[in-house]
């Protein structure tokens, strides 16, 4: 599982997936979620503006992450 730091709050999911590098843009993020491919904490997350957290897992293509906020 990868840590993924932030230095705000909270971060969007459609966002996140862009900060990590999974998807070149918000509209490829966006039709990922929306079409079930992406998990937050164990659960299929279809909204896009999703606010994570410290400690919120994501799962998407295959691979893991774990926010970490950097604060």
């Amino acid at each position: 599982m990868e840590e993924v730091g932030i230095n705000t709050e909270f971060i969007k999911l459609d966002q996140f997936l862009k900060w990590v590098g999974a998807c070149d843009n918000g509209a490829l993020a966006k039709g990922f979620i929306v079409d079930g491919f992406v998990k937050v904490n164990g659960n299929v997350e279809l909204q896009r503006g999703k606010k994570l957290r410290n400690g919120d897992t994501v799962e998407f293509n295959q691979k893991q992450y774990k926010v970490i906020q950097n604060c």
